[in-house]
């Protein structure tokens, strides 16, 4: 990582508040040249609080934009943080709404040209796409990473009609510890404790609203910009990692956007941005990148090299090896004419990889397609044989699953597969010549079933010669959905019907004498929540049922290349030392009698910070999966959260404490939330919530 404290531009920052026109005002951050020409915005969108969560993430990249030219803006959603107003859902019709404000905003500033791009990861990302498909007429431009164009079947919520067990509940528990948070005296004086108690009162599970929609219908809808991609008008840099489970976006916007107006990209990454030099690499230059993308849509300029910068499309040399990241001049498309000559879509196929839950770089190779469908990717049926077969995998099958999201820690990607295997039945085809797979493979099932519900999982792994299994990609059809994810059509017991699904996309080069494994199995917690009366499983039929790969040609492209990961200087955050003995990130525990398998997980966000200006902030939380291996019925999810925020200088010591948890019987999902928020050692807000939701698809 190199760190530049040297830019074309002397810039400063100020904290500000936009005024919205009900009156509420949203905080922000703005960094932008000292005095000169107008210039554009750039704006980063979110919840997760400028002053402090996010501060040291942003310090990396917005004074570098400012640096090179741009006015760059975080901006707190309202109800969160510092910024005043209430909490709501998700991406909702308010907080979209208050987005084109601040655009419109933005643009009308007498330092700003008038042109705004947008960009962000994960939230910010999304709300950056659903923005652009409202059409504000300053936004020109985003670049949006890690996210989805799809709330229903590519998010934290549901897949393949299926409730996400995993993330539905850890994600809608963080947020309820999130907007829990409290406002900081330091930037709204006295008055943080009334704005506190009033969002506090105004806080409803996200659960409760996740779990009560469990088919694609006008909750999910909206916000999906798959529901119209013709409405996004800004031009869109679409960026994800094949270890992030939003990376099928990046290929369907390239798909589905003119080809004027999108470029895709996708690396080997987890849920990051390219730069950060979090496993798995190798990381990029991707604010260079990005700042060619600005300068493309925003200033009307020239994207070649640029001596000053050093952000243009020379004829870099890089390594198309994956072995660290590339040098030279930055990216190039071969003909030096800038961002727009790049390929459609540039991805990563990684190499074959022995089984591992961290991989500090994956060797590969970078590919250029100039269109979505590819020419070059052709997709190749591989017959399933033999006879028909049981499917009836144990409760616990998906334990070695990995993390949902990984975010680069030690623990996030899948194990070797093989003990997954052995609960699956699988099917196997010899590797005899290398092939490379890009896109994604989807199945095709001729399935019998025993019971009204149920689910089928597909695992797409990678078999060496000593027998380890890497997992590759994988995907999961909820019987119920299979006419359909906006319906809900119970199987009837003991017919047979063919189901047609896909699986995640991935860049994976197969090696000859290796072997492809399809896994094919009935259960897969705690990705799934598993269905009343699927310990029954269903039977396959080989005879009709098809693995399809997208082959790609064998053509790297050399000329794709990046600079060296480059950052502005570091917050300085200090993260002090404890006595206390770190958990595991991962722990599977096995009651033996009672045929019990609990995982436990320590999703590792943060721990405990001391800020420059002297805060100190200190979280924890635990994520519990419980099923018997027999009992579809015993599923159980816990999170319990626990935040302090202390000044001792003011001196103010706020802290939430929250628990949720999920049961099931055969009719309803059982929910429980509990927030506890002291002022010190007083309880300034104490609420539990009690709730049965109905089981109509899930």
């Amino acid at each position: 990582m190199r760190i530049r404290t040297s830019f074309p531009c002397e810039t400063f920052h100020e904290d500000i508040r936009i005024p919205l026109r009900d009156g509420t005002k949203l905080y922000a951050r703005v960094w932008r040249p000292l005095g000169g020409e107008p210039v554009p915005a750039l704006l980063e969108y979110l919840p997760y609080r400028l002053t402090d969560w996010t501060a040291p993430r942003d310090r990396q990249r917005h004074p570098w934009y400012a640096g090179h030219g741009y006015a760059s803006v975080r901006v707190d959603v309202r109800g969160h943080g510092n910024s005043e107003g209430l909490p709501g859902d998700e991406y909702s019709a308010t907080e979209l709404a208050d987005g084109v404000e601040v655009v419109d905003w933005l643009a009308a500033q007498p330092w700003c040209s008038g042109k705004v791009g947008m960009f962000g990861i994960s939230w910010g990302g999304f709300n950056s796409l659903q923005i652009a498909a409202l059409a504000p007429e300053p936004l020109k431009a985003v670049v949006t990473v890690c996210s989805s164009d799809d709330r229903y079947d590519n998010d934290v919520h549901y897949m393949g009609g299926s409730v996400l067990a995993v993330d539905m509940h850890a994600w809608a528990a963080t947020m309820l510890a999130f907007v829990s948070r409290p406002p900081d005296p330091a930037y709204v004086g006295a008055s943080w404790r009334d704005l506190w108690v009033e969002r506090l009162e105004s806080v409803d599970p996200f659960l409760h609203t996740w779990l009560s929609h469990q088919t694609r219908d006008e909750q999910w809808r909206r916000g999906s910009v798959c529901e119209d991609y013709s409405a996004i008008r800004a031009a869109v840099l679409a960026v994800g990692g094949w270890h992030d489970p939003y990376r099928d976006t990046v290929l369907r916007l390239v798909e589905h956007l003119p080809p004027d107006r999108v470029r895709g990209l996708i690396g080997p990454w987890s849920h990051q941005y390219p730069d950060r030099g979090l496993p798995p690499g190798p990381a990029i230059g991707f604010l260079q990148e990005t700042l060619r993308w600005w300068d493309h849509w925003l200033k009307d300029t020239d994207t070649d090299a640029d001596a000053e910068t050093g952000t243009g499309t020379g004829t870099g040399t890089g390594s198309s090896t994956g072995s660290g990241s590339s040098t030279g001049s930055g990216s190039s498309s071969g003909s030096g004419s800038g961002v727009m000559s790049e390929p459609l879509l540039r991805s990563y196929v990684s190499d074959s990889h022995p089984p591992a839950t961290v991989y500090p770089v994956l060797p590969g190779r970078w590919v250029g397609d100039h269109a979505w469908p590819s020419p070059l990717v052709a997709h190749v049926p591989y017959a399933l044989q033999g006879a028909p077969v049981v499917v009836r995998s144990p409760q616990h099958t998906g334990l070695d699953a990995g993390r949902f999201f990984p975010f680069g820690n030690e623990a996030d990607l899948p194990p070797d597969q093989r003990e997954e295997d052995a609960r699956s039945v699988c099917f196997e085809f010899e590797v005899p010549e290398e092939i490379w797979v890009l896109g994604r493979p989807r199945v095709r099932l001729r399935l019998t079933s025993a019971a009204e519900r149920g689910q089928v999982v597909a695992r797409l792994c990678d078999v060496a010669p000593d027998g380890a299994s890497t997992l590759v990609t994988r995907g999961v059809l909820n019987l119920t959905a299979r006419h359909g994810r906006d319906q809900v059509v119970p199987w009837e017991p003991g017919s047979t019907e063919e189901v047609l699904f896909e699986l995640n996309g991935i860049g994976h080069a197969f090696p000859p004498g290796h072997r492809i494994r399809l896994a094919v199995s009935s259960a897969y917690w705690p990705w799934i929540w598993p269905q009343p009366g699927s310990e029954a499983g269903f039977t396959l039929t080989p005879s009709g049922s098809v693995l399809e790969l997208p082959l790609r040609a064998q053509e790297s492209d050399p000329s794709i290349a990046f600079e060296e990961p480059e950052q502005s200087a570091p917050l300085g955050v200090n993260f002090p030392a404890t006595l206390d003995e770190p958990r595991p990130e991962r722990l599977v525990v096995r009651d033996v009698a009672k045929g019990e398998w609990r995982l436990e997980v320590d999703p590792r966000y943060g721990g405990t910070r001391v800020y420059p200006d002297g805060l100190e902030f200190t979280e924890d939380a635990l994520e519990t999966y419980t099923i018997n291996e027999s009992d579809p019925l015993s599923a159980r999810t816990r999170s319990d959260w626990s935040v302090r925020l202390h000044r001792p200088e003011m001196p103010w010591d706020a802290s939430v404490e929250t628990h949720s948890e999920i049961t099931c019987d055969e009719t309803d999902f059982i929910t429980s939330n509990e927030v506890i928020c002291k002022d010190g050692d007083e309880v300034a807000f104490h609420r539990t919530w009690e709730k049965r939701i109905p089981r109509t698809a899930g």
